[in-house]
């Protein structure tokens, strides 16, 4: 073997052994799930427990030669959509999907459904720092939860597909975003280079891997940014942002880390002047007024 083939060898090695594992992940996954508990009838002759794996194919809507290949660790390929659905089927906790998308090699298209630190209390805070606006964010940008003042603050981010809610995408890629919050490119590179260094500790994870090549693919000024190597740890400044309904806002904000450093954190959007306060009033009377019931 020379030296040039030892890393190849490796990598494929790892592969075989990764699919593998998946295939037996898998099987230990469907074989603990009782017919009953996905609306299914039990039947008579069983010869194994759990699901069957026409059953996991249906539920998963995939074809059933498709998945009986990835339990016998063939060499195809999942994507993200599709590990979605099979974590769905197989009822996996956070945990048991996570280790699924890392096993698959694939990225998560629901990365919020996978937040340490996240609970019902904490978004109960979220809602009740309003007016202020308030977001939880990973160290991806990813946009976990936000109020109603922050999902309003530069567009509806409601109406954003949720694999589409990441600051950092949206700072590159959306026009409107792009246009509307101002010193943008003091910004984005910021973030870029946040990005850089947070990435650091995750180069391995496919969401990560996704993230920069969805951002590279789209963006020549993120191309450009992340060719500068540039690293720095999340500090403070104004944040300035050009509301459509009531005009330019400008805020400090504070970090509240909701588990290890680099890891989520609470941000909270505190006005810098009277002006600011007094037009985030007024964008807040705007939500709460198209959220009211309609009487009948």
């Amino acid at each position: 073997m020379t030296a040039q083939s030892a890393p190849a060898t490796d990598d494929a090695d790892s592969a075989v052994s990764r699919r593998q594992e998946l295939a037996s992940f898998l099987r230990s996954r469907r074989e603990r799930i009782a017919p009953e508990q996905v609306g299914l009838p039990p039947g008579r002759r069983r010869r194994t427990p759990g699901l069957r794996r026409e059953e996991v194919a249906q539920l998963a809507a995939v074809g059933v030669t498709w998945y009986t290949w990835l339990e016998q660790a063939r060499d195809i390929q999942v994507s993200g959509q599709v590990a979605d659905a099979i974590a769905r089927a197989l009822m996996l906790d956070q945990n048991e999907r996570r280790h699924l998308f890392t096993l698959a090699g694939t990225a998560d298209p629901h990365p919020h459904l996978d937040c340490t630190g996240m609970s019902p209390a904490v978004r109960g805070m979220i809602d009740q720092l309003e007016p202020l606006p308030a977001a939880v964010f990973n160290s991806r940008y990813d946009i976990i939860a936000y109020n109603r003042t922050y999902g309003r603050l530069v567009t509806d981010l409601d109406a954003m597909p949720v694999e589409d809610r990441n600051v950092m995408w949206l700072a590159f890629t959306d026009p409107l975003w792009r246009e509307r919050m101002l010193d943008r490119e003091q910004n984005t590179r910021l973030m870029a280079a946040k990005f850089r260094s947070s990435m650091a500790e995750h180069l391995a994870e496919p969401a990560w891997k996704e993230m920069l090549r969805r951002l590279q693919q789209n963006s020549a000024e993120f191309r450009q940014a992340w060719e500068r190597h540039e690293v720095l740890r999340p500090g403070s400044h104004v944040k300035r942002y050009l509301n459509p309904e009531v005009g330019l806002l400008a805020f400090d904000f504070t970090h509240l880390w909701l588990g290890p450093q680099d890891g989520p954190r609470l941000t909270v959007y505190s006005p810098v002047d009277e002006v600011t306060e007094e037009r985030l009033g007024r964008l807040h009377r705007i939500v709460l007024a198209e959220r009211a019931p309609v009487a009948v």
